[in-house]
């Protein structure tokens, strides 16, 4: 089951999504719904200073 999930998120990979769409392997239903379904992740992310990670190097 976890490598058909893996295999149907690939289908919807930004990098792969509109040559499926143009061969007709995934419907512009199929990506409404993917859309539609994703969770909302808004305030669920980590600011990330890169110069501090710079400075611990070194």
């Amino acid at each position: 089951m976890k490598l058909k999930m893996a295999l149907d998120e690939k289908k919807l990979d930004l990098r792969l999504r509109d040559r499926l769409v143009a061969e007709g392997k995934v419907t512009q239903t199929e990506l409404n719904k993917f859309f539609k379904d994703l969770k909302d992740e808004t305030g669920n992310y980590k600011v990330v200073d890169p110069s501090a990670r710079l400075q611990d190097e070194q």
